[in-house]
C-alpha cells in the first residue's frame, strides 16, 4: 500500500550484525513530511521478516503518555502500516507477529509531520529488545519524503535554548526567517511581514485584515511548533505569501504533573544604551501549569496561568508627580483531551486573557491627567477531533472562535458629551478634552494675546525660572480607539489511502470556512484635542475662530441623541482543497490544488437596481463590497520527490498562493464617509460656530475584473542523512509576487503634470510612462457613481506593473546526540521589486493597511517613482546556529548565534515631486543604502535540583545579546532632517533574565 524503498545502509548494517548474533534487527529511519494541518502527526512504515521479505498481518500497538487510549493496526499484505491523527509526542510501538514474536521501538511524532519507520523482525530474537529511533533533540528537518520546506520544533528544544516567553520569540529559531525586533509586524521571509499566517492549536490568530500576530500565547503552553516556508501541498489551506506557522499546546497525561515558575528581568541587569541611558523598566513573568487524568486512559486535562508585568516609575512632569507606568496581564488556558474510543479523539480548549495598562504615555510638559492607557481582552475557543474510520480512511474537523477586543485611550475619562451646537466651557477647559495651553505671540496683531494670557494663568505651568508659561497640555488624553477583531472558522478533511496498480495514493479533501470581522469605534474624550486659535482664522461664513477642536464624528450626538454607528467590516473566505500523494517505486508525486473565494463586506450602502451604481446610501447597513470568485483563485500545488537510495532525496515543487490578508473590507467601506474627524469651532466666549469634515478617506469603488494578488513559487532541493546523527537539506527557492491592489487616484495614469527635478537643472523630467498613460482611468465611469452615491476620487485598482521577486539558496544541517543537539543554517537571498509593503510609512512597525496604504496616493508614491530596487525586508546573508548540551550534573547549557545583513533604505525627499511631505517619496532607487549588519549571541544555563522524589527545583539564567551589539536600524530617511541617516531604532542592549521554578 505504501512506497517500497531499499533498506537504508544503517538498517542493512544493523541487520547483518544482529543476525550474526541470532538476534532480531530492530532499526528505523525517521524522516518527516508535511501532513494535514490538523493538530496531529502520523507514523507510517514497513515491517520486514527478513531483509527483502515484508511481514503481513503484524499487529502494531502504539501508546504514548499524551494519548489517552492506545491505537492498534495491522500490516497489510505488503508489510505496510499507517497510524494517522496522533497527538504529537513520543510513541512506543509494540509489534507482534502471528507467531508471537514481539518487538518494541520508540519514535517521535512531530506536529504536521509524518514519521516513517522501518522495522525488521527475525524469528529467533528475544522479546525484550527495544531500539529507540534516533531522535534526541525534538527538531527534525524534512530529511526525505517531502518536497515542502518545513520545520518542526519541540518543547525540549524551546526549553533548552535562550528564548523569550511568547509565541513571537520563537520566530528567531526558524531557518531563513529574518530575525526582527518589530513588536507588531512579522518577520520577512520571502514576502511581506504582513503576509505570514500564525495559528495556535490550529486556530488562525493572525489579526483579521492586517496580517500581523495578534495573539501572544505563552511559550510555556507550546508543545511543538511547525512552520511551512515554501513548497506547500494542497493540505492545510496554506495561502500565506510569507510563512505559515502553527503551534500545538501541551496536553495532559495519565500522570499528574505541574510547575510554577517566576522569571524576572531587573533594570540593573541591563546594559546602558549607546547614548548612556539605562532603562528603568522592570519585567517579570509568573507562570504555572497543572495537568493529569480526569478519567484514567480516557480523559486528560491541562491548565495554565501566565502573568507578565511591566512597570516603571514615571518621572515627574512640569505639572508635578505622575502615576507609574504599569502593564499587567492575566491569561488562563484550559484544555481537555477525550478518547471516546480508540478511533475517536476529541480536543477542546479555551484561552482567555486580559491586559490592562495605565500611565503608558505622558510628556514632560503634560499634566498627569492626560496619560494614556489600554485594555485588551482576548478569547480563543477551539474544538477539534479525529475519527479513524478504517485503516485507510480518516476524518478530522475543527471549529474555532477567536476574539480580540482592545481599547486604547485615556486613563482619565471625561464626562462631557459632545453635542452639535453645544458651547465650550472656558472655565473648565481641562474637563472639555485635551487642551493645548497656548503661548503668547506679541508680534501678531491678529492674535488675541489677552485671552491667551488668561488661559496661561488658568492652565499653564511654572518653568525652571519660576515663570507661569504656556505650551503644556491639560485635561484628558484626546481619543478613544475601541477596535475589536473576531474570527470564526470551521474546517474538515477526509483522507483515504488506496492502491491503483503499482501505485499507492493518499487522497486528501478538505473544506474551510472562516469569517474575519473588525468592529471599529473611534471616539473623542470629551471634545477631543482643543486648540486656541486666537481669532487668526475664520469660518466659511467669516466669523473669527478662537477655539477649535479635532473631534471624532462618532462622538457627536444630535438633539435626539443619535450618533454615527460603529464601522463593522468583514471578510468571508471559503477554501476547498484536494491533494493526491502518489507513491511509485522510489518516487512520490504530489498533485493537488487549493481553490478559494473571498467576499468583502462593508457598511453604508444597500442595493438599488434602479440606480446606475446598483446601490444607494444607507449608513450602518451591511453590503457586499467585492467578491473574488473561485475561478480567479485556483492555486495549483505540484511536487515530486525521488528517494534515490531509499533514504536520501532530491525534490522539486511548484506552488501558487493567493494571500488572504487584506484591509479593503474596512479601507473601502462606505461608512468611512460618515466617520471622519471634524474641525469644530467656537468664538471667544465659547459659543458654537460650526464644523466641517477634515480631509480623510472615504468609500471606494473597485476596478472591474481585478486579478487577485498572487505568489508563484518554484523550489528545488535535496536532503541527505550522514549516518545516524546528521541530517542536511539544501534548496533553491524562487518566488514572484504580482497583481497588487491599492487605493489610487482614479486619474493617476493621466499626465496632468510632469515633476521631478532629478539633476537640479530646474526642469521637471518625470512623467507617467506612456504605455501606462494610454490605459486611461482605472474606473472610466467613476464620476457617474460619485454623482449618485458620493464616495472618493480614489478607487481600488491593480497597480500597473507592480511586482516582487525573491530567491534564496539555503543550507541546513542538524546534528543530534544522546544529550546534545545542534542546528545550523545559512541562507543567501535577494528580495527586489517595485512595491514594498514593509515600507509604507515613517513608522512601519504598525498595523498598516494592506491594499490601502500610502502607495499610489499622490505624486512620488507610484510604482514608477524610483520604487524599483531592493525591498526593506531583504537580508542577503542569514546565519543561525543554535543548540544545547546536557551536563553531567543535572544542568543544561544552550546557545543561539545569529548573523544577518542590514536593512536596505533610501533617501526620501518630497520637494522633487512638488510636495512638502517626504513620506514614501524616494529621492533615489529603492534600497540604495543599507544599515550595518547585525550579529548577536544569546546564552543560557539551567540547573536542576532534585528535592525529595517528586519535586525538581529549576534555576535558569538567560543572557540575551551577550556582546551588547546595539546595531542601529530604521534610519531617518528625510533628507531635510538634521538626523538624516541616523538610526531611529537600535537592537536591545545586553540583558540578563533569571528564573526560579518548581516542577512536580
Amino acid at each position: 500500500m505504501f512506497q517500497k524503498t531499499k533498506l537504508s545502509s544503517s538498517l542493512q548494517s544493523a541487520t547483518s550484525t544482529t543476525l550474526s548474533r541470532s538476534a532480531a534487527a530492530v532499526a528505523g529511519v525517521l524522516f518527516s513530511v508535511s501532513v494535514a494541518a490538523q493538530q496531529s502527526g502520523s507514523i507510517e512504515g514497513t515491517v520486514y521478516l527478513d531483509e527483502n521479505v515484508e511481514a503481513a498481518g503484524v499487529k502494531i500497538t502504539a501508546t504514548s503518555p499524551v494519548m489517552p487510549k492506545k491505537r492498534t493496526v495491522e500490516t497489510d499484505a505488503d508489510g505496510d502500516f499507517r497510524l494517522p491523527a496522533l497527538i504529537p509526542g513520543t510513541y512506543t510501538l509494540t509489534l507482534t507477529t502471528e507467531d508471537g514474536i514481539t518487538r518494541t521501538v520508540k519514535t517521535r511524532v512531530l506536529l504536521d509531520q509524518r514519521s516513517n519507520v522501518q522495522v525488521m523482525m527475525a524469528p529467533d530474537a528475544t522479546a525484550e529488545e527495544m531500539e529507540e529511533i534516533a531522535v534526541f533533540g525534538q527538531q527534525v528537518e524534512v530529511v526525505g519524503g517531502g518536497a515542502s520546506v518545513s520545520n518542526a520544533i519541540g518543547a525540549d528544544v524551546i526549553g533548552a535554548l535562550p528564548v523569550g516567553q511568547s509565541y513571537r520569540d520563537l520566530m528567531k529559531l526558524l531557518p531563513g526567517v529574518q530575525v526582527s525586533q518589530d513588536s507588531v509586524r512579522g518577520p520577512n521571509a520571502g514576502g511581506s511581514g504582513q503576509d505570514n499566517t500564525y495559528a495556535f492549536d490550529g486556530v488562525n490568530v493572525t489579526l483579521p485584515m492586517f496580517g500581523t500576530l495578534a495573539a501572544e500565547p505563552s511559550s510555556q503552553d507550546i508543545e511543538q511548533v511547525a512552520v511551512e516556508r515554501g513548497g506547500a501541498r494542497a493540505i492545510g489551506f496554506n495561502r500565506a505569501g510569507g510563512v505559515s506557522v502553527d503551534t500545538k499546546s501541551k496536553s495532559g497525561t495519565n500522570e499528574f504533573k505541574g510547575s510554577v515558575n517566576y522569571r524576572f528581568q531587573p533594570a540593573n541587569l541591563r546594559a546602558e544604551t549607546v547614548d548612556g541611558v539605562r532603562s528603568q523598566t522592570e519585567y517579570d513573568w509568573t507562570t504555572a501549569n497543572f495537568s493529569g487524568p480526569l478519567v484514567e486512559d480516557t480523559l486528560f486535562f491541562y491548565g495554565s496561568y501566565y502573568g507578565p508585568t511591566v512597570s516603571r516609575d514615571n518621572k515627574e512632569t512640569a505639572y508635578g508627580p505622575t502615576k507609574d507606568y504599569l502593564s499587567e496581564r492575566d491569561e488562563y488556558f484550559g484544555k481537555l483531551t477525550y478518547a471516546v474510543t480508540e478511533d475517536i479523539l476529541l480536543n477542546a480548549s479555551y484561552r482567555t486573557s486580559e491586559r490592562v495598562g495605565e500611565g503608558l504615555s505622558v510628556g514632560f510638559n503634560e499634566a498627569d491627567s492626560v496619560s494614556s492607557g489600554e485594555k485588551s481582552n482576548q478569547d480563543i475557543i477551539t474544538f477539534d477531533g479525529s475519527w479513524i474510520i478504517s485503516d485507510s480512511t480518516t476524518f478530522t474537523f475543527q471549529y474555532s472562535d477567536y476574539a480580540l477586543e482592545t481599547v486604547g485611550g485615556p486613563d482619565n475619562y471625561l464626562s462631557i458629551q459632545p453635542t452639535y451646537g453645544a458651547a465650550l466651557d472656558l472655565a473648565q477647559l481641562d474637563q472639555m478634552g485635551y487642551f493645548s495651553v497656548p503661548n503668547l505671540d506679541p508680534d501678531n496683531p491678529d492674535y488675541d494675546n489677552d485671552l491667551a494670557q488668561d488661559l496661561i494663568d488658568a492652565y499653564g505651568y511654572v518653568n525652571d525660572d519660576g515663570e507661569l508659561v504656556g505650551g503644556g497640555g491639560v485635561g484628558g488624553y484626546s481619543s478613544i480607539n475601541d477596535q475589536s477583531f473576531y474570527r470564526k472558522g470551521f474546517e474538515m478533511a477526509l483522507e483515504h489511502n488506496f492502491d491503483v496498480g503499482p501505485t499507492s495514493h493518499q487522497l486528501h479533501m478538505g473544506y474551510q470556512w472562516s469569517e474575519g470581522t473588525e468592529d471599529l469605534s473611534r471616539m473623542s474624550n470629551g471634545w477631543g484635542a482643543i486648540y486656541y486659535v486666537g481669532g487668526e482664522e475664520t469660518t466659511p461664513d467669516g466669523d473669527p475662530i478662537y477655539f477649535q477642536s479635532y473631534t471624532e464624528q462618532m462622538s457627536l450626538v444630535d438633539a435626539s441623541g443619535t450618533s454615527v454607528p460603529n464601522i463593522v467590516s468583514s471578510t468571508v473566505t471559503h477554501n476547498f482543497e484536494i491533494n493526491d500523494s502518489i507513491e511509485w517505486n522510489d518516487f512520490t508525486f504530489n498533485v493537488g490544488f487549493l481553490i478559494s473565494q473571498d467576499t468583502y463586506f462593508g457598511q453604508g450602502l444597500k442595493k438599488n437596481s434602479s440606480n446606475y451604481s446598483g446601490f444607494e446610501t444607507a449608513p450602518g447597513n451591511k453590503y457586499e463590497m467585492y467578491e473574488i470568485d473561485w475561478k480567479d483563485m485556483i492555486q495549483p500545488r505540484l511536487g515530486v520527490t525521488w528517494a534515490y537510495n531509499g533514504e536520501d532525496t532530491v525534490f522539486a515543487n511548484f506552488a501558487q498562493y493567493n494571500p488572504a490578508a487584506s484591509s479593503l473590507a474596512r479601507a473601502a467601506s462606505w461608512d468611512r464617509n460618515s466617520a471622519r474627524q471634524l474641525d469644530v469651532w467656537w468664538d471667544e466666549d465659547g459659543n458654537y460656530l460650526g464644523n466641517q469634515g477634515r480631509r480623510g478617506s472615504s468609500g471606494k469603488i473597485f476596478q472591474d475584473n481585478l486579478t487577485p494578488r498572487r505568489v508563484d513559487e518554484l523550489t528545488i532541493g535535496t536532503t541527505k542523512a550522514w549516518g545516524d546523527s546528521i541530517n542536511t537539506r539544501a534548496h533553491v527557492r524562487y518566488r514572484e509576487g504580482s497583481h497588487f491592489w491599492e487605493d489610487v487616484w482614479n486619474w493617476a495614469r493621466s499626465d496632468e503634470g510632469c515633476y521631478g527635478d532629478f539633476d537640479g537643472d530646474g526642469i521637471n523630467e518625470h512623467c507617467v510612462p506612456a504605455d501606462i498613460e494610454a490605459l486611461g482611468p482605472y474606473v472610466p465611469d467613476l464620476q457617474e457613481y460619485r454623482d449618485e452615491i458620493g464616495g472618493s476620487s480614489y478607487v481600488i485598482a491593480e497597480m500597473d506593473g507592480a511586482y516582487t521577486k525573491y530567491w534564496e539558496m539555503s543550507l541546513e544541517a542538524e546534528w543530534y546526540g544522546e544529550r546534545s543537539y545542534l542546528n545550523a543554517s545559512y541562507v543567501y537571498s535577494e528580495y527586489t521589486g517595485n512595491i514594498d509593503q514593509d515600507n509604507t510609512s515613517f513608522t512601519n512597525d504598525l498595523n498598516l493597511f494592506l491594499g490601502s496604504s500610502s502607495y499610489a496616493d499622490d505624486y512620488g508614491q507610484y510604482t514608477w517613482d524610483l520604487k524599483e530596487g531592493t525591498m526593506r525586508g531583504d537580508r542577503p546573508h542569514q546565519l543561525k546556529v543554535f543548540g544545547y548540551y546536557t551536563l553531567d550534573w543535572n544542568a543544561n547549557v544552550g546557545a543561539f548565534l545569529t548573523y544577518q545583513s542590514g536593512q536596505p533604505w533610501e533617501a526620501w525627499d518630497g520637494s522633487i515631486y512638488g510636495r512638502s511631505s517626504d513620506t514614501m517619496r524616494y529621492a533615489e532607487p529603492a534600497g540604495s543604502r543599507r544599515t550595518g549588519s547585525h550579529w548577536q549571541m544569546d546564552l543560557n544555563y539551567t540547573q536542576d535540583f532534585k528535592v525529595l522524589s517528586d519535586y525538581t527545583v529549576k534555576f535558569k539564567a538567560d543572557i540575551f545579546n551577550l556582546f551588547d551589539r546595539q546595531t542601529g536600524y530604521n534610519p531617518q530617511p528625510s533628507v531635510d532632517s538634521e538626523l538624516f541617516g541616523e538610526p531611529r531604532s537600535r537592537w536591545s542592549p545586553r540583558r540578563v533574565q533569571l528564573s526560579l521554578g518548581v516542577d512536580f
